[in-house]
């Protein structure tokens, strides 16, 4: 019997649509765009794949509910089933997606929005929506070609985006893991919300941060990827 997250994906109802855009931001990170055939809110998902033949994985959508198609960030992993023939698809081939679900939801209060690699494809669906407002994002990558979508976080939220690049020194950017930046902080605010999104060892890393500086659990919420 399935159980866990491979029974849930296995399990999705899938509809084929075929692929509007499909475009490289860096060297091995896409973003596919598909007609937007559901409404969704800013933060949720949808599971995809190719054929039927690879169980559906679930991506963060990285556009907005007002824009006429719906768009998710996705980076190859070279020993993935579904991923390197992802970024082999060209437009008007078919995906299988699922309708959009999901309860990682922003809104307008104040929050911080923490993200490593992919995982700020949600932060900017908020962002799009106009939901940046009273907003800190700090983003980890490897290598300074990993904070997607950059030039749009730094218009809407200027100083309050913070770059957290641990493998290479990159202008603007923290010199340093983003757990290490958080880290270094000796005060931050304790009544507002935490979105954290990204690896599993990532969200587990920085939810104990963020609680030994007195952050109530209540407080964090956050979406894992696989």
């Amino acid at each position: 019997m399935d159980t866990g997250l491979s029974g849930f994906l296995k399990k999705l109802a899938l509809v084929s649509l075929p692929v509007q855009q499909i475009y490289k931001i860096s060297s091995d990170t896409y973003v596919l765009t598909i007609e937007k055939f559901s409404g969704f809110l800013p933060g949720q998902v949808v599971g995809l794949t190719i054929g039927t033949d690879i169980p559906p994985r679930l991506y963060s959508i990285c556009s907005s509910p007002d824009e006429e198609n719906l768009s998710i960030l996705f980076n190859v992993k070279p020993d993935g089933m579904l991923s390197p023939r992802l970024s082999q698809i060209n437009p008007g081939d078919p995906v299988r997606v699922s309708a959009p679900f999901g309860a990682f939801l922003g809104d307008h209060q104040p929050a911080w929005w923490i993200a490593s690699g992919t995982g700020v494809a949600p932060f900017r669906s908020m962002a799009r929506t106009g939901l940046y407002t009273g907003k800190k994002l700090i983003h980890g990558g490897r290598f300074a070609d990993n904070f997607y979508f950059q030039h749009e976080f730094v218009s809407l939220l200027g100083d309050q985006y913070i770059r957290c690049c641990s493998q290479e020194k990159a202008p603007g950017c923290y010199e340093g893991r983003l757990t290490q930046w958080l880290r270094d902080q000796s005060q931050i605010p304790l009544n507002q919300m935490y979105y954290l999104c990204g690896s599993s060892e990532m969200v587990v890393e920085v939810r104990d941060i963020l609680i030994s500086k007195g952050v109530g659990i209540e407080k964090i919420m956050s979406e894992i990827y696989f």
